[in-house]
């Protein structure tokens, strides 16, 4: 009876033991076990979120006068980015800055570097746009992807005006990835200027055709506005049709640098494409030689006309290339005079050599005395 009653009493001894550890437990575990599935679907739905995030920017104030400053916070930037932020002119959020960088007032624009986080916090003052209201504040980046947010801001004591109409004909929208095309030759090596060509394809999203439509070709060196150009290109493009188009880029002498080159359409920048132009070399090269040759030109002009306009007695005694000067060589005495020193003097040739046995025809031996013809 006791060997029966020992193994059934284990067994329940155990259950019970089982039961309040799951009573213990299951208060700490039940937690857990729901908070689970939550968080796997939070940070899914975060990384959702980050991706499709778009930057924000706030503004202390909607509206100030000239002169004054308002704080302008974002957040959802890219992290450690720069960015720049404009006060632009005839501008809305929906259109974004009608005429780009030229209706803004580029310079009381400032600089902003967002934190790790992609937020940042900066000072901007108050200044008026070049065109009329109405206005944003506008931020966008400086290098890398390009992204930007407007925030509506009222100039106080500026002038408003309506916003142009927007086209009702042809839409024109970029299909595929431009690219600059084409190489530098070799004078672009000493200064001329670098030439590109543009590629990209376009197409007519709008209802009506696009007949012969004018680009603007934009040119910016740094953080700098860019400077437009029109460039038309010659064809039409029917409605829901694409169009291959190649539009001629160029700078300016001597560039050199990282450049940003931008294509825009009815007021719309359709593109940005950097590119980085090597230094000109070669004119650096032509400097040099030239502070080395003209000196030196220089000097051998200055010595030649120094050895012409010198005393002749100055000069050196010319030599004679057949005989040149031998070491220890006595050189020969200077010619005599031409007169004759008068007789007797110590000069006289005659008064220092012995008297030589002169004859006169009278006086001069018998055997030596010449001989008539005819005499015996």
């Amino acid at each position: 009876m006791t060997g029966q009653a020992g193994p059934a009493a284990l067994r329940r001894g155990g259950r019970r033991r089982t039961a309040a550890l799951l009573a213990v437990l299951l208060p700490v575990l039940l937690p857990a076990l729901l908070l689970l599935p939550a968080t796997g679907a939070g940070a899914a739905g975060t990384k959702t979120v980050a991706a499709d995030a778009k930057p924000v920017v706030t503004l202390s104030a909607r509206q100030a006068g000239k002169g004054g400053g308002i704080t302008v916070k974002g957040r959802g930037w890219r992290p450690n980015a720069l960015l720049m932020m404009l006060i632009c002119g005839r501008s809305t959020p929906d259109r974004g800055v009608i005429g780009g960088t030229n209706s803004c007032a580029n310079a009381d624009g400032r600089a902003v570097t967002t934190d790790a986080k992609g937020g940042f916090r900066k000072k901007l003052p108050v200044a008026e746009p070049p065109v009329p209201c109405p206005c944003v504040v506008h931020v966008a980046t400086v290098t890398g992807e390009r992204a930007d947010a407007d925030a509506v801001f009222v100039v106080a004591g500026h002038p408003t005006a309506p916003l142009p109409k927007e086209g009702t004909g042809g839409r024109l929208a970029v299909l595929a990835t431009a690219r600059l095309e084409g190489d530098s030759g070799i004078l672009t090596w000493f200064g001329a200027p670098p030439a590109r060509r543009l590629v990209l394809t376009v197409g007519n999203l709008g209802q009506a055709p696009v007949e012969d439509p004018v680009f603007e070709i934009g040119t910016a060196h740094g953080v700098f506005a860019p400077q437009w150009e029109e460039r038309p290109w010659r064809g039409t493009i029917a409605s829901g049709r694409k169009a291959r188009i190649e539009l001629p880029v160029e700078l300016a002498a001597g560039a050199h640098g990282d450049y940003q080159i931008s294509l825009r359409y009815g007021g719309k920048v359709l593109v940005e494409q950097p590119w980085g132009v090597g230094r000109p070399w070669g004119v650096t090269l032509f400097w040099v030689l030239l502070c080395l040759v003209v000196p030196a030109a220089v000097f051998r002009i200055g010595m030649a006309v120094v050895d012409k306009v010198r005393p002749r007695s100055a000069r050196s005694p010319a030599r004679s290339p057949r005989a040149p000067a031998r070491a220890g060589r006595r050189r020969p005495r200077p010619a005599a005079a031409t007169t004759n020193p008068p007789a007797g003097s110590a000069d006289d040739p005659a008064a220092t050599t012995a008297a030589l046995p002169w004859f006169t025809p009278d006086s001069a031996p018998s055997g030596n005395r010449p001989t008539t013809k005819g005499q015996s």
